[in-house]
């Protein structure tokens, strides 16, 4: 006997080799041949088919919710003949049988159950009223497709925690953190809502460490709940990829009382995996884009040989330099050009040695370097000639005093009558190419690359008294920012740049 039946638009098909049959839900102590357990309304011994003298009969055993031919209601206890093309209601599943095509059933489909369009949605949402478990499974379903489908790697971030608060019941936040490869430290990747993300690093850190995931709940422990303030539950997971553990998602209740259950949990874990493997070839894909670049870029100077070598390359040059991730800062003054049009050279030169001079020595007490002064702004860099594991926290400390000191400079000098300025600051991270270059007579100390020109378009589009920072930069340092606002700013080129425009840090 062939019979095919669909439960929330999903078609299943069965042969069942067996003249009667008993539909129903497979459960201890219940034996039926067509188990629909997923149908929460079917009976445990719901109805009965068999055939009999080449007709085929239907009985309802007087299940709880009754059994509908053709949308008419069955009388319970009650039998009728039915026709191939009618259709058996039993719960939410519609079911339809057929005794004399069993055997084209044969061959090489004979084990296909299941069909689907591959890139369909697996559920259809429109006109139905689905079960949150469903509804969650659904969602789960297609995750693979949507995750797959995303070219750019901050929405594919943006999506994955996105879809953490569609599946997980009663989260309220979301969010996602990545290893640093350089580094090895975790970086904020993607939040949401809107805002200031809540992130136990410490428990991040334990479900990479163990490659575990875990539901935590508040037991008063300093470390932890200093980072999950308000929050009564959380739950946190590793994504995993071929052994290795690129990082960790988590979502929390906050503001609400459910705590997370083994399913929520099993859930986690597979957007998790799903989400790995998504990001697993992103980066990949964004190493051999990389790549590609760099070596475009160096044979345009270098031989085909050369550059592959400089390509391998990671530790000190011959002429003196390095290869490394440093961040770097650009400051100047705003309007200058209307400022000294106003002014004599005399106080011109006067304005800039007492503007630098304070601006110098914020710079140096966060360990940064003066690379160079440009006219009425500076160019300076941290994490270099030295490496220094904090530059990208000192050098956003850096920037943040130097607009405050600033504004305290210039309330002071109107006091005295004396002309002031406001600075716009730009600050950027990455690697870049940097030490002494020169002869014997004349050696000075640069930094080259990308990441350089990007600080420069920060600092440009920064407005006056602004402290504007890369999102690269953002997710490094976050934990120490306590007001920040997403931006979207113009630059040269009528280029737009997602900046963060910092108004003040957490006091250490």
């Amino acid at each position: 006997m062939h019979i095919a039946y669909s439960y929330k638009d999903i078609l299943q098909e069965q042969v069942l080799c067996a003249d009667d049959i008993v539909i129903g839900r497979h459960e201890a102590g219940v034996n039926v041949d067509l188990d629909l357990r997923f149908d929460r309304l079917v009976s445990h011994r719901h109805a009965r088919i068999w055939v009999s003298d080449g007709a085929c009969w239907i009985e309802d055993l007087g299940s709880r919710n009754g059994t509908l031919i053709n949308g008419v209601r069955m009388e319970p206890r009650s039998a009728r003949i039915v026709e191939a093309n009618d259709e058996i209601s039993i719960g939410e599943t519609k079911v339809r049988f057929d005794v004399t095509t069993e055997s084209n059933h044969h061959g090489a489909d004979s084990d296909i159950t299941l069909t689907l369009d591959a890139v369909k949605p697996a559920y259809k949402f429109e006109g139905n009223s689905y079960f949150d478990t469903d509804r969650r499974l659904a969602v789960l379903y297609d995750l693979p497709l949507q995750f797959g489908g995303e070219i750019q790697f901050d929405a594919l971030l943006a999506k994955i925690v996105q879809k953490l608060l569609e599946v997980i019941r009663g989260s309220a936040r979301a969010a996602l953190v990545l290893r640093d490869p350089a580094s090895g430290g975790l970086l904020l990747k993607a939040h949401v809502p809107v805002g200031k993300p809540c992130v136990s690093m410490t428990l991040a850190q334990r479900a990479l460490k163990e490659q575990v995931a875990f539901v935590w709940q508040r037991s008063g422990e300093p470390t932890v709940t200093q980072a999950l303030d308000a929050v009564d539950c959380a739950m946190y997971a590793p994504l995993l990829w071929r052994g290795l553990a690129l990082g960790a998602a988590c979502v929390d209740n906050y503001a609400g009382t459910r705590v997370f259950n083994n399913d929520d949990l099993r859930l986690l874990v597979a957007i998790a995996q799903y989400g790995a493997m998504a990001v697993a070839n992103q980066q990949l894909q964004e190493q051999l884009r990389r790549e590609s670049t760099a070596k475009a870029n160096l044979l345009r100077q270098f031989s085909p040989r050369i550059a592959e070598r400089l390509l391998k390359y990671r530790g000190p040059s011959p002429a003196g330099g390095e290869r490394s991730d440093v961040t770097i800062l650009f400051a100047d003054i705003r309007e200058f050009s209307k400022l000294t049009r106003s002014i004599g050279p005399e106080s011109v030169v006067e304005l800039l040695s007492s503007y630098f001079a304070a601006i110098n020595s914020i710079i140096f007490s966060h360990d940064g370097t003066v690379v160079q002064f440009i006219g009425d702004g500076i160019f300076a860099v941290f994490g270099s000639p030295e490496p220094d594991p904090q530059h990208y926290e000192k050098a956003i400390c850096a920037a943040v005093e130097m607009q405050e000191k600033i504004s305290a400079l210039n309330s002071m000098r109107e006091k005295e009558s004396k002309s002031i300025c406001h600075f716009g600051i730009g600050v950027h991270c990455g690697e870049v190419v940097h030490g002494f270059i020169g002869g014997p007579d004349c050696v000075v100390y640069t930094a080259l690359g990308d990441p350089v020109n990007r600080a420069a378009r920060y600092c440009a589009a920064a407005k006056a008294d602004e402290v504007l920072i890369s999102p690269e930069l953002y997710e490094r340092v976050w934990r120490i920012i306590r007001d920040a606002e997403p931006v979207t700013v113009n630059a040269k080129f009528e280029e737009q740049l997602s900046a963060y425009r910092v108004k003040s840090l957490w006091e250490k």
